[in-house]
């Protein structure tokens, strides 16, 4: 089928450890530099080589004419730029952007960054503004209307509809879904940048947390922090002479169908399967050949999902799947080796760009202690909404 030919590399990253409370004040223009410079670093290549760029939508310093304000702020002069705003599926689209862009000719090195705006921290919205949180559902949208004034206030309300639909049409275990927290955090254990990395949990905990809502519990959700994280994605030749292993972004899929859940037409079959049939089908690799498969994680249930969507198994086998796995970086069928955004933290939009940095990181054999034997090929997936906007990548070390 037509579509990347592996032309485009990732050949450095760069990011930011999640944090509960920021330390550093995240005013968009600095933390665009600081990350593109680590990044950069990183992979051992100059500024002035950049002539791309890709970012997220939230900048405080402006809320149109970004490109030329982030631009203007770096010295980068760009014969591309792109901005994208499909919330955890964000970091990975950004390199699927930056790889067509390299393989159309339009720019040979391209920066992509995402990172944590600060809650409220635009002086020009007035006060009342600021205390009133929608939830994604702006004045005049259904979800305004006819969702928010009801409690279906941002996103845990709807994974946990979708868990109880899959629990009732294919039967599902509290264990099942607790098994995925527990792997994640063992994997967080040696990741010292994880928010959780000091502490570790049992089924039981999972078990015995808090419910939030039925019948996702405390441990099954992700904890909100602050973070960053940045991409450098260069041409085939330029990756030849960069400081690290490239990797080169061989498939790539996209598919959205709904933004609120109210509107999902099956809870049980999500838009990722259109997305990585095509990234499995351009990459022309079977799921076999999957080292590590780095898995967006707001909740539990996402990853189960992911994994039946993604075709690792058939549907309704996602429990007993992950029963008969090793998730681990020990494990049979390692995932999310940084701990995912269960353990690792979710630093909004960029939370899920660390699913990108960690497979860069397994691929070029700088993971630390959880460090994979043997990593050469990667599937990632990124989940925006409520299962909403999905876009799987496929890298490939060489």
């Amino acid at each position: 089928m037509a579509g990347l030919r592996g032309d485009a590399a990732i050949v450095g990253v760069a990011e930011f450890a999640p944090e509960r409370k920021p330390s550093r004040l995240y005013m968009g223009l600095e933390s665009y530099a600081e990350l593109a410079r680590q990044a950069l670093d990183d992979a051992g290549i100059p500024l002035s080589e950049v002539d791309g760029l890709v970012t997220g939508s939230n900048l405080m310093e402006a809320r149109n004419l970004i490109p030329s304000a982030i631009t203007e702020y770096l010295g980068v002069p760009s014969n591309f730029f792109d901005i994208v705003d499909l919330g955890g599926a964000t970091g990975a689209a950004q390199v699927v952007r930056a790889a067509m862009a390299i393989e159309a000719g339009m720019a040979e090195t391209l920066v992509c960054i995402v990172h944590t705006l600060m809650p409220h921290s635009d002086p020009t919205v007035a006060p009342q503004e600021r205390r009133r949180d929608w939830g994604g559902g702006n004045w005049g949208s259904p979800q305004a209307e006819f969702e928010i004034p009801f409690g279906a206030v941002q996103g845990t309300y709807g994974y946990a509809m979708i868990a109880n639909r899959y629990r009732h049409e294919y039967g599902l275990t509290e264990r099942q879904l607790a098994k995925i927290a527990v792997d994640q955090r063992t994997n967080a254990l040696q990741n010292p940048k994880a928010v959780f990395a000091n502490q570790p949990i049992t089924i039981d905990d999972v078990l015995n947390s808090p419910m939030i809502c039925d019948p996702l519990k405390l441990l099954e959700i992700v904890m909100p922090c602050f973070g960053g994280a940045a991409v450098v994605v260069t041409s085939k030749e330029r990756a030849r002479r960069a400081k690290n292993r490239p990797a080169y972004v061989i498939g790539a899929g996209e598919h959205t169908t709904h933004r609120s859940v109210t509107y999902e037409r099956d809870f049980t079959h999500s838009p990722i399967k259109p997305a990585a049939d095509r990234a499995f089908a351009m990459a022309g690799i079977k799921h076999s050949e999957v080292d590590l498969a780095s898995l967006y994680d707001c909740y539990t249930i996402t990853v189960l999902l992911t994994i039946e969507d993604a075709g690792f198994c058939g549907k309704g086998e996602g429990g007993r799947f992950v029963e008969a796995h090793d998730l681990t970086y020990r494990g049979d069928f390692p995932m999310n080796t940084h701990g995912g955004q269960l353990s690792f933290g979710q630093s909004g939009m960029a939370g899920g760009m660390s699913h990108v940095t960690e497979a860069y990181l397994q691929l070029t054999g700088r993971a630390g202690g959880r460090q994979l034997k043997k990593c050469d090929t990667v599937y990632i997936n990124g989940n925006g909404g409520i299962m909403s906007e999905q876009v799987s990548l496929i890298l490939r070390g060489e």
